[in-house]
């Protein structure tokens, strides 16, 4: 792709849709403070990478609401304590009714924490390595993700970006839907490098058009497409999914 096409016509699209542009400004999320993200705790982050590993591929509301028993559970995700957690413990969470009992999750906390605990000591701090990454490298950032933590991969790291609240655009099928329907060159699944890496353009062209974020980007793109959800359930959504 020589060039990403004009957003304008995308935002019009879903200003039609949402009942026009106020309309569609109350529906956007303000800008990710990354400042904010800078002052994450290490735990704040081991929780979040945590939380979006047990939720995929499983229902979202259940692990919600078990939320506060992953957090008795794995001692409030505090990395280095739980780095030093003998094998003894790690294998009593198998058992344990508090949390949503998958092995290769649980295994993928252990991991993880010495991961955020590694990067946190090089960086003084996993949220001031997230803070200090350029914006229009969100692939590059996912793939140091997949290939430096556990179980990272794919919408799983897309999705902790967003909630952790560092500016990404997210990949679901409405925003694929948008890209297609833009012109942009990216397959149905959008797995690929090549997909990635024109995702990727497309967004940094309309960053620079616009002066909005990725995150606002995204959430324009999936409102303008798909199913037209109403306000009120898009406003539930804010969380991260798209």
């Amino acid at each position: 792709m020589s060039g990403a096409p004009n957003f304008a016509a995308i935002r019009t699209r879903a200003e039609k849709r949402k009942g026009g542009g106020e309309a569609l400004e109350k529906l956007l999320p303000s800008a990710p403070d990354n400042a904010a993200l800078a002052r994450r705790t290490d735990a704040e982050i081991l929780a979040c990478m945590s939380q979006r590993i047990f939720c995929a591929g499983f229902v979202w509301s259940v692990i919600d609401k078990k939320w506060p028993g992953f957090l008795a559970a794995f001692e409030n995700f505090e990395p280095r304590k739980l780095a030093f957690e003998p094998d003894e413990f790690w294998d009593r969470l198998s058992s344990d009714t508090r949390i949503v009992r998958h092995g290769a999750k649980i295994a993928a906390v252990r991991a993880n924490a010495a991961f955020v605990a590694r990067i946190a000591d090089e960086h003084g701090g996993f949220g001031q390595f997230l803070s200090q990454w350029p914006r229009d490298d969100e692939i590059g950032l996912l793939d140091f993700l997949s290939r430096n933590g556990t179980r990272l991969g794919g919408m799983t790291g897309q999705y902790f970006l967003r909630n952790i609240g560092w500016d990404a655009f997210i990949l679901s099928r409405d925003v694929i839907a948008c890209l297609r329907d833009a012109g942009v060159e990216i397959s149905e699944k959008a797995t690929s490098r090549r997909d990635l890496a024109a995702a990727q353009a497309a967004f940094s062209a309309w960053a620079r058009q616009t002066g909005l974020t990725y995150t606002q980007l995204s959430r324009i793109c999936a409102m303008s497409v798909g199913e037209n959800h109403d306000a009120e359930t898009i406003l539930q959504r804010m969380g991260g999914d798209e």
